[in-house]
């Protein structure tokens, strides 16, 4: 996870208060949801009591679990599938990225040498301007918006632009054009209502996910590194 500053902010507040007792996994949770409610989304009930795992990890152990920036439909419903997350959640929990960026080196596949027939051709203009370089430098902070039009409200707007065929990554063009999640952009698209019904229900079951509890793990001091 990227930002670990300001998680380690928030652990620091929360220690002084009540030292040794939330852990780090809680805290990304409750931030999550408190971030979602912030921007204008849901506001859910989650489960506390998870502890921290004892095993350094990496980004490279991260990567094994999350999917690669160009994959596709069957891969994504797959790995829901293996959450126990069914086709609608799956659908609500990728409208997420009505929030947020993509930076660039995850873009040029899309527009470089030629544009990604799925891409809206006028956006695609707009992105090359945001991504001058097929070759773009990874440190680089080289980036275009999710939702150009409501950057940063936690709305329906993600399914909106799917449909126009503005989705940033090739996934999010592709839950439109595949017939097993068709269905429910364009019901979200329609219906803010319904995609925070399913949003919550899929965060319910994600965030309950292989915790560790009871006597297993332990409550960091720090949420970089192990006790």
């Amino acid at each position: 996870m990227r930002n670990f500053k300001y998680l380690n902010v928030i652990k620091a507040a929360v220690d002084r208060e009540c030292p040794g007792v939330v852990s780090c996994a809680d805290i990304v949770v409750l931030s999550g949801r408190d971030g979602v409610t912030m921007l204008g989304g849901p506001h859910f009930e989650v489960k506390t009591g998870r502890r921290d795992t004892t095993l350094h990890t990496t980004d490279k152990d991260a990567d094994r679990y999350l999917l690669d920036a160009d994959a596709g439909v069957d891969a994504f419903l797959d790995n829901m599938a293996k959450l126990n997350i069914n086709t609608p959640q799956a659908v609500a929990l990728i409208g997420s990225h009505t929030v947020g960026r993509v930076h660039c080196v995850h873009l040029v596949s899309r527009l470089y040498p030629t544009v990604d027939i799925t891409l809206n051709a006028t956006y695609a203009e707009y992105l090359k301007m945001r991504c001058p370089s097929p070759h773009p430098d990874p440190k680089a902070v080289k980036y275009a918006r999710n939702d150009p039009i409501t950057p940063m409200r936690f709305d329906n707007n993600y399914y909106k632009n799917v449909m126009q065929m503005k989705g940033l990554l090739r996934l999010d063009n592709a839950l439109y054009l595949d017939p097993r999640t068709k269905p429910y952009v364009q019901r979200m698209a329609k219906d803010n209502s319904y995609f925070f019904q399913q949003f919550v229900e899929g965060m319910s079951i994600l965030t309950e996910h292989n915790v560790l509890t009871g006597n297993k793990g332990e409550i960091r001091k720090h949420c970089e590194w192990v006790n």
